[in-house]
């Protein structure tokens, strides 16, 4: 793995009345491979960071709001501050880009030409429009895409739009504002500013997910995954949230409450519509080694999916006089050699079997505890360092394999949704049960000897393999003693299968994919149900697409159905079919299931009757490169992939994977917010001491009064009490946003392109157009002339080529910036620029600073576009090192070195000495007798010692 890290920050000159200093941490890494062969990758990471101390009065949204008041103060010293003439030169060519359609992919096109479709996550159209996070993932794509098309790929680099959503709802509940009103005003917003940094997007192909034409094949996928049986109806534990009036993903959730406005979210059984993504898991997980995905990616959606072999058992439930009852708890384990351990069940909060096993006593305190786990998220409740709590429900049942009578208790840690919603706990072998037995006082029994200890002497539970002890029963005829772990395991379930006890099973984490929103704005559902019998018809295929009706309520109606239930007109109606009476499903589709497919409507955009046409469909698939934020690794790229994996398997698309090649874009993180928790009496209370979030009061702490202590952060005036950190994505609604606008209004969209990469054009452009005069204007045309360049220059040129092109096939852009800088450097102690060198050099420039390259193709006398322009090639003659050292010797005395090419004459040799300063004071003044000179070996100097020449007064 090649790894290049830079760390540098905005100068000053940059963003010099901007009270922000935004700190830029580019850490690339690649393969040595090179991506025209889809073996390269990328993890960019970003942070900003805040360089003046902000108090409670005086916080980031106050200073960025600050700048906004100041720009119209600014506008007249910005024109005179301006660098070179971008806001002549940037709108010029972005017309004519429009004008002309420059970056337009043709509907048809030259398929015997390579292909190279390079893709955006697209975004969400926020009312905050774009932050300076945004344009870096953007114009790493717009690199790629420009430096392929030079290349001689036909090239589709498209942009749309994720625009169905909750905020959009939110802002309409706030304000009447229709949503699509809203979504429309913000894409324009995104649009504009899109266009205004250069990207060389294919405007034609631009694409909403809002658009009834677009949300037609989104419901038509739908209809075919029902044919299929993986869309489904179920009763769920849902994320609710009564505020907002609709279900939340568990992402949406944090510490109990939501993302967005902080509301209280409650567990609570829903009906719903699932997709059954688990009848994909073995091929998402097998297919992931033939992607050129970071590994870290991968693996991460190898946890989620957690495919594992086990057994499942059932354990049946005994009543108060031990007497077995009609009632079995399954349970399912990876580790069933470990079953003569179990010495306890574990249910659920939420498993339906709950209440029919409580004990009269233990029946109130269980109900208490119930309604406190249901008010948790999934991810609260399994989190591994906090303390593990439950309730003992009063009841037993008995463990298979040697007839004991276990107590069943009901925890929060086991989640409904994960396995059969049951465990039984093996505290000998198993952290997470050992804490719990020591906290409850429940029986711990060793079954497994590690291979290389004595068995006699546990202190601490041991979860590895071992050889099997205290594992048999004539009872049962189960005995297991003295195997090895995995022979036992295999011995337990030909037992369990053998008993009717159980069976080999293999389980998964991933869970079947909650595909419904109590909103307005989304996709509808395209289903009915009929008045009399309650069953689901599909809509018919011609009938798409069933769009949204209007409303003017879209307030929650409180009950948990949905806005849409409001629309009466809409809702009722009947089925085509058998004329009864029928009501339109009022849930909408999540956000998530319109960016499923859309990188294949963009191969497509206006087709009407199908979802993609097939011929083009085969050319452009899959995408080649895809970037966007590592914070979608496991959902939408798991869904996507789940998506197509059903549309290959209905001859939809050709290929079994959508994304050739992932590269990873953090996301810019803006303050850090500080918290400290409080109890009922106002005290402080240190957050390592703190098992539940949501029991507390919080308080939010100002900056000045934090310090780092470790790992950590505290209070400065009591380091006991440690707080509660957590950093915030940029957002309008937090106040942390620094606009690219801002950048482009004073800079320039390349200046801003180039920093995100690395470095600013204002170099080139001095050295190819020259000085601008005392009133700020700047020479027509450019400085070079049409001169044969000399060898120096060439390869100059070259190393600069091989470099350049070499660093963006690895998508290390800012290496590749570093080599132009070299070749700028350089150029700048020439006489003359030839012509042909900065040709090759503008061309080079082009990918990166596409505004200014086109100013000076224009300049050098070009009158096309240089888009697709061949990208210069190296040339190999110019690439080898041609410089040497030579020694130089006075009077046979080797007194210093000078660097000079292999073909240095005599004179040149000479002219180079006499300039070196350690050896010129050998030379001053004196008479030269003779010179020996051997080509790239020595160059020895014979002076008069006793004459010197005499100086002309």
């Amino acid at each position: 793995m090649l790894q290049t890290s830079t760390h540098h920050h905005f100068p000053p000159q940059l963003l010099p009345r901007h009270p922000l200093c935004l700190r830029i941490s580019l850490i690339i890494s690649a393969h040595r491979r090179p991506l025209l062969r889809h073996q390269s990758y990328t993890h960019i990471r970003l942070r900003v960071s805040s360089c003046t101390k902000s108090s409670s009065k005086n916080t980031v949204a106050e200073l960025v709001k600050a700048v906004d008041g100041q720009k119209a103060n600014d506008q007249q010293q910005q024109q005179v501050k301006r660098p070179y003439p971008f806001h002549e030169i940037e709108p010029k060519w972005q017309h004519y880009w429009e004008e002309n359609k420059t970056f337009r992919t043709p509907d048809e096109i030259d398929t015997s030409k390579p292909k190279f479709y390079v893709l955006d996550m697209f975004p969400y159209p926020s009312g905050a429009g774009l932050h300076v996070g945004h344009p870096l993932g953007y114009t790493a794509t717009d690199i790629l895409a420009r430096f392929k098309r030079m290349q001689g790929f036909n090239v589709l680099h498209p942009m749309g739009w994720d625009a169905f959503g909750l905020p959009a709802e939110q802002y309409a509940i706030e304000t009447g504002t229709h949503p699509k009103i809203t979504t429309l005003r913000n894409i324009s917003r995104f649009r504009s500013q899109l266009k205004s940094l250069g990207f060389s997007y294919d405007w034609d192909r631009e694409i909403s997910t809002t658009e009834p034409d677009y949300y037609k094949w989104t419901q038509w996928i739908f209809l075919q995954l029902m044919k299929r049986g993986l869309a489904y109806q179920a009763e769920v534990p849902v994320n609710w949230c009564p505020a907002l009036g609709t279900v939340l993903a568990n992402e949406e959730v944090v510490d109990g409450v939501s993302e967005r406005g902080g509301h209280p979210v409650i567990r609570k059984p829903m009906r719903q519509w699932m997709l059954r993504i688990t009848a994909y898991a073995d091929r998402l997980l097998e297919d992931l080694d033939d992607l050129d995905w970071p590994e870290s990616i991968k693996e991460m959606q190898r946890n989620w999916i957690g495919r594992s072999e086990g057994a499942e058992l059932d354990f049946v439930v005994i009543n108060g006089n031990g007497q077995e009852e009609e009632k079995r708890i399954t349970v399912y384990t990876t580790r069933p050699d470990t079953i003569f351990g179990a010495t306890y069940l574990v249910l659920a909060p939420e498993h339906p079997i709950l209440s029919s096993v409580l004990s009269e006593a233990q029946s109130k305190h269980v109900e208490e505890y119930r309604e406190l786990a249901i008010r948790k998220s999934d991810l609260e409740r399994t989190e591994l360092q906090k303390e593990k709590t439950g309730v003992f429900t009063g009841c037993y049942a008995r463990n298979p394999a040697n007839g004991q009578a276990i107590p069943i208790w009901v925890a929060d840690y086991v989640l409904g949704s994960y396995g059969t919603g049951a465990i039984m706990a093996v505290p000998a072998h198993d952290t997470r049960d050992y804490e719990f037995a020591v906290k409850y006082s429940i029986p711990i029994s060793w079954v497994v000897k590690p291979d290389d200890g004595d068995g006699g002497n546990f202190e601490r539970p041991y979860s590895g393999e071992g050889t099997m002890i205290n594992a048999s029963s004539s009872e049962s005829g189960l005995d297991i003693n003295g195997l090895p772990s995995k022979d036992a395991a295999s011995r337990v379930i030909q037992w369990l299968e053998k008993s009717g006890n159980g069976k080999q099973k293999v389980n998964y984490k991933l869970r079947d994919w909650l595909f419904a929103r109590q909103r307005y704005w989304g996709e509808p559902i395209p289903v009915i149900f009929l008045d009399d019998t309650g069953e689901g018809i599909p809509v018919s295929e011609t009938e798409l697409p069933l769009t949204l009706p209007e409303l003017d309520d879209f307030t929650p109606t409180g009950t948990g159905e949905p806005p849409l239930s409001k629309a009466d007109s809409w809702v009722i109606t009947k089925d085509p079919l058998s004329g009864k009476a029928a009501r339109r499903e009022t849930n909408t589709m999540p956000q998530w299931a319109g960016s499923c497919w859309y990188y294949l409507r963009f191969m497509d955009p206006k087709n009407s009757s199908a979802l993609v046409d097939k011929a083009k469909e085969q050319y452009w698939s899959p995408v080649d490169v895809y970037v966007g934020g590592a914070e979608h690794a496991v959902l939408h790229l798991l869904y996507a992939r789940f998506w197509h994996k059903v549309l290959y398997d209905i001859g939809v698309v050709s290929t079994k994977e959508p994304f050739k090649c992932v590269i990873n874009q953090g996301i810019i993180l803006g303050e850090v917010q500080y918290t400290a928790c409080k109890d009922d009496k106002g005290n402080l209370i240190s957050a390592d001491s703190v098992a539940e979030l949501a029991e507390y009061n919080q308080e939010k702490i100002p900056e000045e009064k934090v310090m780092k202590s470790g790992d950590f952060f505290v209070l400065k005036d009591n380091p006991n009490v440690r707080l509660i950190a957590r950093a915030h994505k940029m957002s309008k609604s937090r106040g942390n946003v620094i606009n690219p606008d801002d950048v482009v209004l004073e800079y320039g969209a390349d200046s801003l392109r180039l920093y995100e990469m690395f470095m600013g054009p204002l170099r080139s452009w001095r050295l190819i157009v020259g000085s601008p005069s005392p009133a700020g204007s700047y020479p027509d045309g450019t400085s070079t002339v049409d001169e044969k360049p000399s060898i120096e220059q060439l390869r100059s040129l070259h190393r600069c080529i091989d470099k350049v092109t070499e660093e963006i096939e690895g998508t290390r852009f800012n290496t590749g910036i570093s080599a132009m800088m070299e070749f700028i450097n350089a150029a700048y102690k020439w006489d003359k620029l030839p012509r042909s060198i900065i040709e090759a050099f503008v061309l080079l420039l082009s990918p990166y600073a596409p505004h200014m390259a086109e100013e000076l193709w224009s300049r050098l006398g070009h009158s096309n576009s240089l888009a697709y322009e061949p990208f210069p090639k190296a040339d190999a003659a110019y690439l080898k090192e041609s410089t040497v050292v030579l020694p130089v010797q006075i009077n046979g005395k080797t007194r210093g070195t000078i660097q000079v090419e292999e073909t240095c004459t005599e004179e040149e040799a000479f002219r180079l000495a006499s300039l070196d300063t350690k050896l010129s004071k050998f030379l001053d003044g004196k008479s030269i007798r003779k010179r020996i000179y051997v080509q790239g070996k020595i160059l020895n100097i014979v002076i008069d010692a006793q004459k010197k020449v005499k100086v002309a007064q």
